[in-house]
């Protein structure tokens, strides 16, 4: 299989020779199972000073990805306050919990950053981040096509590619459970990928999670599914006996309580302060600050009759319910550990609800609590950008007005440190407050702007 991708003869090609161009070097096996989005001649432009930021982020959001490691094993040890790994541990099974606490795992972080970022007139805010990302290869496969075509594509034409070898330098097995299906095709792409780069065959496998691809007795394996799942993946138990024993490494690590939503309300919550300066640094806390937004778990336990929940003025949940439409720019997410956590699932937009739907979404959340924590989080709507794209029915190109998400990925070197390797850009209608991929969205590569 061709490692590069040869471009189209001539330095300058118009809209229509580039989108037959992507066209022709779509994968034949496609990059996403079932998914539709609208193409585009040309990559997403970020401003030097954008780039600049995300170059940035990644140093940020490994240290704090490492402070949240050592805050709940601080916890765990009453170092730190015990509500935090109860927080976090909310919901799991025992054998779980204790999987994430063996000490061989101590140091174990998830070892692809990708955070989510709405990018804002003011710069960019990160809704969430995900230790489990898809988009892989599609961004990779994006990355190479436009980088042929010219494209400054942030990260290099093989950057993707290169980052995910790095996870598995000397090949080893990718389990893609059932409910991640819909990636299979392209986490198939990136394993012939670097198959090629190195000249080998089947030393990079997509594995299946139902038994009959079986768990390897050594070396390195790639998690493709989420902790909530486990039940229904019935190579979890001697997946997580491997790791447990110290015969496979297995990435992201059995940690589920990394992989939380509420460790945003954690770093905004005033007891911890400290504990995130000293770890952060002050500088990287204050930038911090500026991109995370402020986040509350709704919590049940009643306040002190003097006391306030602090950024909403409020003594108890019950008066969020009766905030007019105007006073909730905010959002509802379940934290984790649910199948309604990820993919834009168990979310509640206030400020689209009627006041009895935003009233029982509250104590929804509130009820939830014990099994499945939930957060709110402040939202910030997205800058409109505009960006060619083909009309999927006439082909003629047109331009959207729309809302950008921007997937930076960053993948942990072996000497822990983050490469910024590649970004998926999602432009979305204007009318879309959730931005997500979707059939009339446009998806390509971030790029430098030239």
């Amino acid at each position: 299989m061709e490692s590069t991708i040869a471009a189209p003869a001539g330095s300058a090609t118009s809209d229509a020779e580039r989108l037959a161009f992507v066209r022709e070097k779509f994968p034949t096996s496609g990059l996403f199972a079932e998914k539709e989005w609208l193409l585009s001649p040309a990559a997403f432009p970020l401003s030097p000073k954008l780039t600049e930021q995300i170059e940035k982020l990644g140093y940020r959001l490994n240290l704090f990805q490492r402070a949240c490691n050592l805050l709940y094993q601080l916890s765990v040890k009453g170092k730190q306050p015990a509500w935090v790994a109860a927080y976090l541990d909310a919901g799991k099974p025992a054998e779980l919990v204790e999987l994430s606490r063996e000490q061989r795992l101590r140091d174990e972080v998830p070892r692809i950053i990708r955070p989510d970022c709405v990018l804002t007139d003011e710069g960019f805010v990160i809704a969430e981040l995900d230790s489990v990302p898809g988009g892989i290869g599609l961004t990779a496969w994006l990355s190479r096509t436009y980088a042929a075509l010219g494209d400054d594509v942030i990260g290099g034409p093989e950057g993707m590619i290169e980052g995910f070898g790095s996870l598995l330098p000397e090949g080893g097995s990718i389990f893609v459970a059932d409910e991640a299906a819909t990636y299979r095709p392209e986490m198939q792409w990136l394993a012939a990928q670097l198959d090629a780069r190195a000249g080998t065959s089947g030393r990079w496998q997509v594995r299946r999670t139902d038994g009959s691809d079986p768990v390897p007795e050594s070396g390195v394996a790639y998690r493709f599914f989420e902790h909530f799942d486990l039940p229904n993946v019935p190579i979890a138990p001697a997946l997580m006996a491997a790791a447990r024993e110290g015969r496979v490494t297995v990435t992201p690590p059995f940690k589920p309580y990394l992989e939380e939503k509420l460790w945003f309300a954690l770093f905004w919550m005033r007891p911890l302060r400290e504990f995130w300066r000293r770890e952060l640094g002050e500088r990287q806390f204050l930038e911090l600050q500026k991109c995370i937004p402020q986040t509350w778990i709704l919590d049940p336990t009643p306040l002190p009759h003097h006391a306030v929940i602090p950024g909403l003025d409020i003594q108890s949940w019950r008066e969020l319910g009766e905030f007019s439409q105007k006073q909730r720019e905010l959002i509802l997410k379940i934290s984790g550990y649910s199948e309604l956590a990820w993919g834009s699932r168990g979310v509640d937009m206030a400020a689209d609800l009627p006041q009895h739907e935003w009233r029982a979404a509250v104590q929804r959340a509130l009820a939830r609590f014990e099994a499945n924590p939930v957060i709110l989080q402040r939202f910030h709507k997205g800058r409109l950008f505009e960006h060619r794209y083909a009309d999927p029915e006439t082909g003629a190109i047109r331009t959207m007005k729309g809302r950008v998400r921007l997937c930076p990925y960053y993948f942990l070197g072996a000497d822990g440190r983050p490469s910024l390797r590649g970004a998926l850009a999602t432009i979305c209608p204007p009318d879309k407050k959730l931005l997500h991929g979707m059939r009339d969205a446009v998806i390509v590569p971030a790029a430098q702007a030239a």
